[in-house]
C-alpha cells in the first residue's frame, strides 16, 4: 500500500470513528470503489463493515459490495433487510449478480433471487445455465443495441436513454428485427459522422464475434487480441445475447494464471486468497500431489538399489553416490525451465501441437549450449573444490561432467514434449509440469548415471 493510500485510510478511519459522516461521505465520493472495499476488509471488524456499508452513497454501494470477498458478501446480505438487499441487487450488472451468486450458499441464493425483478431472475438462471468455462458464464446481457435504419442522431438518443443500464456505451450493437448481429458501430464513430448520416452505412459489418459454449479464456484471449473493449457473444442462430468486457476477461486471466501456478507447483487450485483459507483447506490442497510425489519417488529408489551393489564394488561408489543430488536437481530444474516456457506459450497461444518438430529443434540447439556450458564449470568445480574433501581421479569428475551434459539434453527434451503431448490428449499442461516431469527427468538421470559410471569405471 502506498503512503498516499495509507494516510487516506487513516482519515477514513479518523472521520468513521469520530462520527463525522457528512465529511466521510464526501471523502468516499473521491474514492474508487476497489479502495474503498479494502478499507472495509482491512480496517473494519463485521460490526463496523455493516454500518459503514449503510453509510455509502447510494451510487456507491453497489459497485463497492462487488469488490468486496465472498465471504463479506454473504456477512453483509445476511445482515441486510429484503429492501436493502432489492437495492444493491437491482443497481449491479447481471454478470456481477451472477458471479455473486455462484459464491454463495444455497439460503443466500434464494434470497438474492427473489430480491431481483421477474425480469432479471429469468436472466440470471439463463446465465447460470452456462457451464462454468464458457463465455456465457462470463457474459452480461446489457448492453446498446441500435437498428441499421437509424440516424446518428437517433443513435444518441438511443444512447442516452438505455445507456444508464448497459455496462458499456462505448461499443454499441446494430441488430435486425430479430436480434440478428449484423455489425458494430462505436461512439467514436458516431461522433466524427454527420447526424443525418444512417447507422448501416457507418457501421463495422464484419464484427469478430464469440459463440456463448465457448471457453472463457479463449473469449479473453481474443480481447487481448485484438485490443477490444468488449466482444459480442452470440447463439446458433447469429443472434447477440450478450457481450464479454474487458474487465471480465482480465478477472478470468488472473484466474487461469493463479490456477496454472498452482497446479505446477503441485497444488490443487482454490480461489480464495490465502489469507482467507482455513489450515485443514490449505492442507487439502496440498497433500493429494505430496502422497502421489512420495510413491512416485520409489521408482528413483528402486532404481537406487539395483544399482547398489555394482556401485559398492567400484572404488569410487561412494563418491559417485555424493553426486547424485546435484545431478538430479539440476536435470530437475533444466526440464522445469522448458515446461514453463511451453505451458505459458500454450496458454497464449503462441505454439500448438502441429510446432513440435521445430520446438523440439529449438530445445535440442538450446540444450546443448547449455548442457556443455554447464559440464565445463561442472569439471571445473570438481577438479577445483570437490576434490578438496573427496579422494577421486579426474576420470571420475570427466564422467559425472559428461552425464550432467546427457541429463541436460534429455532433460529438456522430456520438459518440452509433455506439455505438448498433454494438451493433446486434452489434458492441463500445467498438471504435468511438476510432479511428472520431475519424477521422470530423476528416474532418467540415475538409470543414465550408474549404467555410464558401472560401464566405464566398472
Amino acid at each position: 500500500m502506498t503512503e498516499e493510500m495509507e494516510a487516506l485510510f487513516e482519515k477514513l478511519s479518523a472521520f468513521y470513528e469520530a462520527r463525522k459522516f457528512a465529511d466521510l461521505r464526501m471523502l468516499l465520493l473521491d474514492m474508487e470503489p476497489t479502495d474503498i472495499a479494502a478499507f472495509m476488509e482491512e480496517n473494519l471488524d463485521d460490526k463496523d463493515q455493516i454500518r459503514f456499508f449503510r453509510l455509502l452513497p447510494k451510487e456507491l454501494a453497489s459497485d463497492v459490495f462487488v469488490e468486496i470477498d465472498s465471504d463479506t458478501q454473504e456477512h453483509l446480505i445476511k445482515s441486510f433487510s429484503d429492501t436493502e438487499l432489492k437495492a444493491v441487487i437491482d443497481d449491479m450488472f447481471l454478470d456481477d449478480t451472477v458471479d455473486i451468486i455462484e459464491e454463495m450458499p444455497a439460503n443466500v441464493v434464494k434470497r438474492i433471487l427473489a430480491s431481483s425483478t421477474p425480469e432479471n431472475r429469468k436472466q440470471l438462471n439463463e446465465l447460470l445455465e452456462y457451464p462454468d468455462d464458457s463465455a456465457g458464464s462470463i457474459m452480461t446481457t446489457e448492453f446498446v443495441a441500435l437498428s441499421a435504419n437509424m440516424t446518428v442522431k437517433e443513435a444518441f438518443d438511443k444512447i442516452r436513454k438505455t445507456g444508464i443500464n448497459s455496462e458499456t456505451i462505448y461499443t454499441c450493437y446494430v441488430t435486425d428485427g430479430r436480434k440478428h448481429l449484423i455489425g458494430v458501430a462505436t461512439v467514436k464513430k458516431l461522433l466524427l459522422s454527420q447526424m443525418t448520416d444512417v447507422i448501416k452505412d457507418i457501421m463495422d459489418d464484419s464484427p469478430i464475434t464469440v459463440d456463448t459454449l465457448e471457453d472463457k479464456e479463449d473469449v479473453a484471449m481474443k480481447l487481448s487480441k485484438y485490443d477490444f473493449l468488449a466482444l459480442p457473444v452470440i447463439d446458433k442462430e447469429g443472434c447477440i445475447v450478450g457481450i464479454v468486457t474487458v474487465d471480465d476477461a482480465v478477472d478470468v486471466l488472473q484466474e487461469e494464471a493463479t490456477e496454472d501456478i498452482q497446479k505446477m507447483a503441485a497444488i490443487l487450485p482454490t480461489e480464495k486468497p490465502y489469507l482467507k483459507q482455513s489450515v485443514w483447506n490449505i492442507w487439502r490442497a496440498r497433500i493429494p500431489w505430496l502422497l502421489l510425489l512420495m510413491v512416485s519417488a520409489t521408482f528413483t529408489s528402486m532404481i537406487l538399489s539395483g544399482y547398489e551393489n555394482k556401485l559398492a564394488l567400484l572404488p569410487t561408489g561412494a563418491v559417485l553416490y555424493a553426486f547424485v543430488p546435484m545431478l538430479m536437481d539440476t536435470a530437475g530444474n533444466a526440464g522445469g525451465q522448458s515446461s514453463v516456457t511451453i505451458i505459458r506459450s500454450l496458454a497464449l497461444n503462441e505454439v500448438e501441437f502441429k510446432d513440435i518438430f521445430r520446438i523440439i529443434w529449438k530445445e535440442l540447439r538450446v540444450s546443448i549450449l547449455l548442457a556443455l556450458t554447464v559440464a565445463v564449470v561442472c569439471f571445473a568445480k570438481l577438479m577445483l573444490i570437490d576434490r578438496l574433501y573427496n579422494n577421486f581421479e579426474w576420470n571420475v569428475a570427466a564422467i559425472v561432467s559428461g552425464v550432467l551434459f546427457i541429463t541436460i539434453v534429455m532433460a529438456k527434451f522430456v520438459g518440452c514434449i509433455l506439455p505438448l503431448i498433454a494438451k493433446k490428449c486434452k489434458l492441463d499442461p500445467a498438471v504435468v509440469a511438476s510432479p511428472f516431469i520431475t519424477t521422470i527427468v530423476d528416474a532418467l538421470s540415475l538409470i543414465i548415471y550408474c549404467s555410464i559410471a558401472i560401464a566405464l569405471l566398472g
